[in-house]
């Protein structure tokens, strides 16, 4: 059976956008499902995704809100409050209009990059239409999948706004994020997470071992048009159970080049730009971790032992993160800080999301501590030594979070070190098999991946905000900026005390 090498790796890969449609492409495959029973969705299943897509609303709005909006001066938190909250509703709708279809159906010419728009507006969408989960037979409704698909939409370009904070226009915002989405994010996550699902690769799997001598080469070739309906990143094999490349290096270098491009705060490096509420920050972070679990957990769209792992490895990860950072902060300042732990919370929420379903729970601590470490050092001494004006780090908690879990995953997912591996769905046509490991191999593969992703998001979002600047402009004026933008941008405030 001829099987493309890094789809092999890939076919177990438990993670949240993995599973495309149910329906998917090739004749052979599709006969040979219809002399079964159509899977019907578990009730479990179903009540644990609902659940899980309330849990990420939750981890942004209220969550990265507050998280946010405590860490800006007071005459800038309602701006920030108001600019997460307006990105939910409106990557939302940009949804379900098309986003949904580039994502997660089938391109034609352009499907290594980006789906097509057979599904916008939801067309053919009711509910009794399924998506495939990673078991063979075990579908979710589809509604329910695209409500959870559309809380990461909405969250990742909410992560970005905390790189420039304070200083751009809402109307730039507004401009930038609907571009954002459309050429950066909708493709990301058709590249790293678009497949047949598992019902499809066995069909044609079995289809080929079936198939008469004459009819063999036939066979063949469905089985390798459904192995070959995928997106690049998922064809060559990398794993990224829940948003580390898609999500958090996606928003984080997107957040990089826009903070240079706007330049620094008025006042940055000469005067004290401290957070307004610190107490607003650990409620955020509070949140952010509660909702996480959906996060992760929910990524793999079932209520089985994946999803338990994915949420042990949820806590241990964040704790170690925590906990390097605030003891590292603590040897090097002389004090342990409440910022210093939240941040390291996040960082350890950051570099698991990739490898959540993969890691051993002794590999997700070890992998929480060193993003803890490694990204202390960069919001503090990389980000000095540059002088660059991430007003809340996002580069360096979301994007060098996500580097390191996303090239860590492929080392705390082998099973010599305590990892669940990867399964094989082809070896045995409807049964998934442990498959063969190669963690060098597997390296190799996420640095591909994570290079991919800092440059289309990168270069991309520098085309989208320079596209931006000339139509509408980037930054408010310095006064509206020295005034602050609850006032200048909303004629409200925050706090009428």
């Amino acid at each position: 059976m001829k099987v493309l090498p890094s789809l092999r790796t890939a076919l177990a890969t438990a993670g949240t956008g993995l599973a495309a449609m149910a329906v998917s492409t090739g004749t052979v495959w599709a006969q040979a499902a219809a002399a079964a029973p159509a899977p019907v969705p578990n009730k479990g299943d179903t009540t644990w995704m609902l659940i899980s897509t309330v849990l990420v609303l939750l981890m942004t709005v209220p969550g990265l809100a507050l998280f946010y909006g405590g860490l800006v001066r007071t005459k800038n938190m309602l701006s920030m409050l108001t600019q997460v909250f307006t990105i939910v509703c409106i990557v939302s709708l940009l949804w379900v209009f098309y986003g949904y279809s580039l994502a997660f159906t089938s391109g034609g010419a352009l499907n290594d990059y980006v789906g097509g728009f057979s599904k916008a507006f939801l067309k053919g969408v009711d509910v009794n239409s399924v998506a495939a989960t990673f078991s063979n037979g075990v579908v979710i409704p589809e509604f329910v999948y695209i409500c959870f698909q559309m809380t990461f939409a909405f969250i990742t370009p909410a992560l970005i706004v905390g790189a420039f904070a304070e200083r751009m226009k809402f109307s730039a915002l507004i401009m930038f994020t609907v571009l954002w989405v459309t050429f950066i994010y909708f493709p990301m996550a058709h590249m790293v997470w678009y497949w047949g699902g598992p019902d499809a690769f066995a069909a044609a799997a079995k289809a080929l071992a079936d198939a008469a001598p004459d009819a063999k080469a036939a066979a063949q070739t469905a089985l390798d048009a459904v192995t070959g309906d995928a997106g690049l990143m998922f064809q060559w094999g990398a794993l990224d159970f829940a948003g580390g490349t898609v999500v958090h290096i996606n928003a984080g270098i997107a957040g990089f080049v826009g903070c240079l491009l706007l330049g620094k705060r008025i006042g940055f490096g000469r005067e004290h730009l401290a957070p307004h509420s610190l107490t607003m920050t650990m409620i955020g972070a509070a949140l952010l971790w509660v909702g996480w679990f959906g996060f992760n957990a929910g990524s793999n769209l079932e209520a089985s032992g994946g999803a338990a792992l994915a949420m042990i490895n949820t806590f241990l990860a964040t704790a170690g993160a925590g906990v390097a950072w605030l003891f590292v902060e603590w040897g090097t300042k002389g004090k342990p800080s409440l910022l210093g732990l939240a941040s390291g919370v996040v960082a350890g929420l950051v570099a698991i999301t990739p490898a959540a379903g993969f890691a051993g729970p002794m590999g997700a601590i070890v992998l929480g501590m060193v993003a803890g470490v490694v990204c202390y050092l960069f919001v503090s001494t990389v980000k000095n030594a540059f002088g660059y004006d991430d007003s809340l780090d996002v580069f360096g908690v979301h994007c060098i979070g996500g580097i390191i879990g996303a090239i860590g995953t492929a080392i705390v997912a082998s099973p010599d070190l305590g990892g669940a591996g990867i399964l094989d769905y082809l070896a045995k046509p409807g049964e998934a098999v442990a498959g063969a490991y190669s963690m060098g191999g597997q390296i190799i593969i996420q640095s591909k991946a994570v290079l991919l992703t800092l440059v289309w998001s990168g270069v991309g979002s520098a085309i989208l905000y320079k596209i931006v600047d000339l139509v509408i402009g980037l930054r408010v004026p310095a006064d509206q900026e020295r005034e602050g933008l609850d006032i200048a941008e909303h004629g409200e405030r925050a706090y009428n005390l």
